[in-house]
């Protein structure tokens, strides 16, 4: 029998891998086929019942999946798109459960709190078929990073909602003062464990030389975040997921480039295995699902309340959406216009003010600094405005997935109804895969959103990457006047580097060969001063936001890659 799962497990990978490469060629969304494929796999004669504990989901799978995309998702994106974000994860999805559990109160006779349960694990969506639709086919940038920041978040604020739903349930009533309370220490306790847990493994992690080490620390993050977080009754998938932003943003600070690299492949891996693992498997358990609650409910039953249920998330979605993009729309042209006042009065006290001390410096420097983020997101907002276009395809993605799936399941199994829960909202999941998976493609494709012209990407890199060299030119003078331990460099090494170390890190990749002894290594030290200078402009420029994160990972991406030619000894 071990052999048996040992074989399906591999056949489930290869299964994965063919999912992933047809719905790269026809657009048809790989959760999607993976759960059709699992469907038809277990009709299969001989193949042994596949049942997973839901527990095991969401405490093993879970933590990782939400760090993978945590850890990849740029800070600056969050909170330049923090409104949007919080309203879709975490407003929306609270009232999304609780009209969803009123309704099937009022109309299906089913308990308020066990609606309100259902409500909750049909409510939080799943951006990765979205996503993976979107970069093939050119989603704007903010589109993509709220889809992505609403996942991560919208999670958590289902699970909460779900837990204060379950335990009314136990005991017979359902307290919206309490499930408040309860929701805001979820959230509070989270933020504070993630915080810690992703400042400290960091911490650790950048003292560490040892690469096999440190990637297994970095496979316990998730889990030093999520486990303290439950146990004091907070939201451990909101603590992995501020972990995860945490480690990914002070990655380009602590890690070197060797970590950052095998950090990003590790767990985009991760994330490919469980993310198919767990769609393949609930195809698989589909068809028992179904069968359990036909025998406590009629099929008109049923379907009836998938339809309801799909209907007033459809409807919650796209009012939800709409409200907050029309609000934005009024009141952006007088905002936008007082918010450049503001700061160009402030840029104006700061030009006027004359630093009397070094800290009077400081200050004016940092001061300064601000200024300039400001004026950054204000660019930022006007140039990347949210659209009624770029609205429709959010509301359009409101496909459900991996949470809707594993969270319905640990509603337990003496709770009356329990089966039609389950099968409603798995259901609901799959029809919402289908529907928004199969037609979000074409939609995309005739609203003919407008990406980043590539010519346009590539300016905005070498533009960067020129801010980044006068910048490493002022910090340390010019090449030719620099010392090295006391000596000023050999002249004929000092033009060697202008004229070739500087173009490679403008982006034209060419080898250095020096002759004179000592000047391979005297220019190695040049070149390790410069680059780690140019990082340290790049930081400066990314917390500044003046250009897109696609640019900052470009930038950081050649950095990386020269900083390890560098340790090779090329």
């Amino acid at each position: 029998m071990h052999h048996e799962y040992l074989y399906m497990a591999g056949g489930g990978l290869v299964i994965s891998i063919l999912a992933l490469a047809f719905s790269r060629r026809t657009g048809v969304a790989a959760p999607l086929l993976l759960l059709a494929l699992g469907v038809l796999a277990s009709f299969i004669p001989g193949i042994p019942a596949v049942h997973v504990s839901p527990e095991l989901i969401l405490t093993g799978v879970l933590p990782p999946l939400l760090y993978a995309s945590a850890v990849n998702l740029p800070v600056i994106d969050v909170r330049r798109n923090f409104a949007m974000i919080t309203w879709l994860a975490m407003v929306l999805v609270v009232v999304g459960a609780l009209l969803v559990g009123i309704v099937v109160h009022l109309v299906f006779g089913i308990p308020l709190a066990l609606g309100v349960a259902l409500g909750a694990v049909v409510s939080p969506t799943d951006a990765v078929a979205a996503t993976a639709i979107g970069r093939r086919l050119g989603l704007p940038p903010r589109v993509m990073s709220i889809l992505e920041g609403e996942s991560l978040v919208n999670d958590a604020s289902a699970l909460v909602v779900l837990r204060s739903a379950l335990a009314a349930a136990s005991v017979g009533t359902f307290s919206l003062g309490g499930a408040v309370l309860d929701f805001g220490w979820a959230v509070a306790g989270a933020i504070l464990v993630g915080l810690a847990a992703g400042w400290l493994t960091v911490l650790v992690r950048q003292r560490l030389a040892d690469p096999v080490l440190n990637t297994a620390i970095s496979f316990v993050v998730p889990f030093v975040a999520f486990m303290p977080a439950e146990e004091i009754g907070a939201s451990g998938v909101l603590s992995v997921v501020v972990a995860g932003l945490v480690t990914g943003h002070e990655a380009s600070r602590r890690f070197t480039a060797r970590d950052r690299q095998m950090e990003h492949t590790n767990w985009m891996t991760i994330s490919f295995l469980l993310e198919n693992a767990v769609f393949l498997v609930m195809g698989f358990e589909l068809m028992d699902i179904i069968d359990a609650a036909r025998e406590e409910s009629s099929d008109l039953r049923i379907v009836s309340l998938v339809a309801v249920v799909f209907g007033l998330l459809v409807v919650i979605r796209f009012v939800g959406v709409a409200g907050p993009l029309l609000m934005d729309r009024r009141l952006r042209s007088d905002r936008t216009s007082r918010r450049r006042e503001r700061i160009k009065t402030v840029k104006q006290r700061l030009d006027e003010f004359d630093p009397a001390t070094t800290r009077e410096m400081e200050r004016l420097d940092k001061a300064r600094h601000y200024v300039r983020r400001h004026s950054a997101d204000v660019a930022f907002a006007l140039r990347e405005p949210l659209t009624g276009r770029s609205g429709l395809v959010l509301a359009w993605s409101g496909m459900r997935g991996v949470v809707t799936l594993a969270a319905v399941q640990t509603i337990p199994v003496d709770a009356d109804h329990r089966n039609t829960l389950v099968v409603v909202a798995v259901l609901v999941a799959v029809v919402s895969l289908m529907l928004f998976g199969l037609t979000l493609p074409p939609m995309i494709r005739r609203l003919d959103l407008q990406s980043t012209d590539p010519a346009e990407k590539q300016g905005d890199f070498f533009a960067l990457m020129k801010q980044m060299a006068a910048a490493t030119t002022e910090q340390l003078g010019p090449m030719e006047d620099l010392e090295i331990a006391g000596e000023r460099i050999d002249p004929e090494l000092a033009e060697s580097l202008k004229h070739r170390f500087m173009p490679i890190l403008l982006g034209h990749i060419q080898h250095l060969r020096t002759s004179k002894p000592g000047a391979r290594e005297q220019s190695l030290l040049v070149q390790r001063l410069y680059l780690d200078t140019m990082r340290e402009a790049l930081l400066v420029e990314r917390s500044i936001g003046a250009y897109t994160s696609e640019t900052y990972r470009s930038a950081e991406a050649l950095l990386d890659r020269e900083e390890q030619r560098l340790n090779a000894g090329i």
